[in-house]
């Protein structure tokens, strides 16, 4: 995978970053932490502008959760409610829990979607649920771009900090990638196999 993300930036430049960043909040198993560390060796080796890194990164990142915003809102609340009876278990949750998201989403919109932006996997997912309760859409592009543009701008500083120092630390970041990856599917697993549906009267 490290392979595929710097040839598509060695490639098309800036519109490679902007495609990854799109396909990482589509399909959250593409890591934008190795996006955007590539990134920011390429903006030390001086074959990219760090700032104009940043807001392609961060456009990117903002219209690729637009997509799952737009399903959201397309599904709606309700119609969730059989499916997530149907497969709890592979969603590792059961409606009680949807309804309680639900209600956090109305009352606290904004700043889960600002927050969410640092955490793993969950940075992309929180857009179904606030296009599922119609949130506005300004708001989560806003909030969404905020905390898009701290999280995209440390990971690429910290790309571009090393990318000076060590000139070969590419090579290690494809195993970084690899354990991290590994690690969420681990994880997904061990929920999966631990989960059980809570019973109605809890």
């Amino acid at each position: 995978m490290t392979g595929f993300i710097l040839d598509l930036i060695q490639s098309w430049g800036y519109f490679g970053i902007f495609v990854l960043m799109v396909l990482e909040n589509v399909f959250p198993p593409i890591p934008s932490e190795v996006i955007m560390a590539l990134g920011g060796i390429a903006a030390a080796q001086g074959r990219l502008d760090f700032w104009t890194l940043i807001a392609v990164a961060v456009a990117g990142t903002t219209a690729g959760n637009w997509v799952w915003y737009g399903i959201g809102r397309w599904i709606g609340y309700e119609r969730l409610k059989p499916f997530v009876d149907r497969h709890g278990r592979w969603l590792t949750l059961d409606w009680r829990e949807v309804e309680r998201l639900h209600a956090g989403f109305l009352k606290y919109g904004p700043g889960i979607v600002f927050v969410a932006r640092f955490l793993p996997v969950a940075r992309t997912m929180v857009s179904l649920p606030a296009g599922m309760v119609r949130m506005n859409q300004v708001k989560f592009l806003i909030w969404t771009a905020a905390g898009s543009t701290i999280w995209v701008s440390a990971l690429a500083g910290a790309g571009s900090w090393f990318g000076r120092r060590f000139a070969d630390l590419d090579q290690f970041v494809g195993p970084i990638a690899l354990i991290a990856i590994g690690s969420l599917v681990l994880i997904y697993i061990w929920r999966v196999v631990t989960w059980k549906a809570k019973p109605r009267g809890d």
